[in-house]
């Protein structure tokens, strides 16, 4: 189903000219070290430590063979320098609406606030949703994320939900 979004794509941001493209498995450590450079994620264990690379190759690898899920990657200067991962959702709600799930979004720290995020983020709107035939693109934002959660308002997104999590014990 993800397979039908135009790709690659490029973006252009105040930092110069990136491509959007699906991830490989070759992309996995830009892409852990994109998690290990948010704090928040950090906070919850995304640390980019070798013991922990195998679990994320392992979601890597699941991510990759789901057709209803892709990870997407920003590169600028033979760099990752952003990522995303897509999950087109068919729902029996809104007669039947298809939703495009956004999760994870993250642009190395020093690129933040030089329009790759923006440009990602519309490209969502304008071309990925449309080309799943999805209704609705919808994330969720950690609630201290405020400055997200002002990106996300400039883009039109609406805060329409209380969300929920419950974490479940590991053995």
């Amino acid at each position: 189903m993800l397979a039908s979004i135009p790709l690659p794509h490029s973006i252009d941001s105040r930092a110069g000219r990136a491509l959007l493209r699906r991830a490989t498995p070759a992309d996995a450590d830009g892409v852990i070290a994109l998690l290990a450079d948010d704090p928040i994620s950090a906070s919850r264990g995304d640390q980019a430590s070798d013991a922990d690379r195998p679990a994320y190759l392992s979601a890597l690898n699941d991510i990759l063979a789901s057709v209803e899920n892709d990870l997407l990657v920003v590169e600028l200067d033979d760099a990752i320098v952003g990522t995303l991962q897509l999950t087109s959702i068919p729902g029996m709600a809104r007669q039947g609406a298809r939703r495009l799930l956004v999760e994870a979004v993250r642009v190395r720290s020093d690129l933040r606030s030089s329009g790759i995020g923006s440009a990602v983020m519309r490209w969502v709107s304008d071309d990925a949703a449309p080309s799943v035939g999805a209704a609705m693109v919808q994330l969720t934002s950690d609630a201290a994320r405020t400055d997200a959660h002002r990106f996300y308002e400039r883009l039109g997104y609406v805060g329409s939900h209380v969300g929920f999590k419950y974490r479940v014990p590991q053995s």
